[in-house]
């Protein structure tokens, strides 16, 4: 019988993290459970860094951006004995179960610890949508809304003075926020990883010319042309020097790689088109939920802790329709979600 739980919150943040814990709290509370917060990710179970959560810090925090229990990227796999620290925390709290709110990352470390026989439940954060067996992850519908907004913002200036805007927004592994992005805005062009790899990608920058070209012989002087951070530009891959790396392996901070300046000035070469660009970045993360991610995580948590409560260990919450079910934390994390070619394709439909 469950009687006290943990929460931690792992990785980049995102909106919807709060109203997932609250999501958590609220059930926990309503089965009678005590509720410890584990602060700043997997790095607060290594290093024994927890505070009990009560009613007057969750109760209104649904429209807060960030997390109330702070989050890191640190990978207990990556410190020696990092494992038995972590195992060794969940003892000396008393705890019986253990949420893990996080990505491919932090739930990759929650299915480790399920495996070593921990009872862990893992909910899907990333504004990068690529998790495996869920439709959405909250944070998602948040950053594109923000990056439509942008590109909104930047077509003004693009229309003012006949230029090409380049905007540069987050994706790592999937191009799921460029995606959207630029279908929603209706931008003139997206470059996404699942579409422009490195054999691809001459193709593909040959098209997106002569697309920029067409647009102007027909008298629309403007565009705006949208790319994911995770695509490899000739001379533009992911740093492999390890010093910036995390500790999951990614490099730190993508935005080092330099793709919209890359790309703007590429444009600029081969169509003598004056081009801007403009790099979101972590304005994407920051903010209120939309009432989508609000709804969604506030669901998901709920079903976690429902799912402590039946027994049901070692799975992952998630979206399914418009049902909440769960998966095994294996499934789920076992390879990132990419854009069909279908959708990327739907999105071409509109670059006439």
């Amino acid at each position: 019988m469950i009687k006290k739980i943990g929460i931690l919150t792992g990785g980049g943040d995102c909106p919807g993290l709060n109203p997932a814990i609250r999501g958590v709290w609220s059930r926990a509370h309503q089965l009678g459970w005590e509720v410890v917060g584990i602060e700043d990710g997997w790095n607060g179970m290594v290093e024994k860094i927890w505070r009990p959560l009560l009613l007057q810090e969750v109760e209104e925090i649904i429209n807060r951006g960030g997390t109330i229990l702070g989050s890191t990227r640190t990978n207990p796999a990556k410190i020696e004995g990092g494992f038995e620290k972590v195992e060794q925390t969940f003892r000396d709290l008393g705890l019986d179960a253990l949420v893990a709110i996080g990505g491919d990352d932090t739930l990759g470390v929650a299915r480790e610890l399920s495996a070593r026989g921990v009872p862990v439940v893992g909910v899907p954060k990333t504004m990068d949508n690529d998790l495996e067996g869920t439709d959405y992850t909250f944070g998602f519908d948040t950053s594109v809304t923000v990056a439509v907004d942008a590109v909104e913002r930047l077509r003004d200036v693009a229309k003012s003075h006949h230029r090409v805007m380049v905007l540069e927004v987050m994706g790592r592994k999937a191009g799921w926020v460029a995606w959207m992005t630029a279908l929603a805005s209706g931008a003139d062009w997206v470059l996404i990883p699942e579409h422009a790899s490195k054999e691809e990608i001459p193709d593909v920058l040959d098209a997106m010319i002569a697309h920029l070209k067409s647009l102007w012989s027909r008298g629309k002087r403007y565009a705006v042309v949208v790319i994911s951070e995770g695509v490899e530009l000739p001379g533009h891959e992911d740093v492999t020097d390890q010093s910036r790396l995390d500790a999951f392996g990614h490099m730190k901070n993508l935005g080092e790689k330099g793709l919209a300046p890359a790309l703007a000035e590429y444009i600029e070469k081969e169509t003598g088109y004056e081009t801007r660009h403009s790099v979101i970045g972590h304005i994407q993360r920051g903010g209120p939920p939309t009432v989508f991610d609000r709804v969604l995580a506030t669901r998901l948590g709920v079903k976690a802790a429902d799912l402590l409560n039946e027994g049901v260990f070692g799975h992952m919450v998630c979206l399914q329709g418009n049902e909440v079910r769960s998966i095994s934390l294996k499934e789920a994390t076992s390879t990132p979600k990419v854009v069909p070619e279908s959708l990327y394709d739907l999105a071409c439909l509109f670059f006439q």
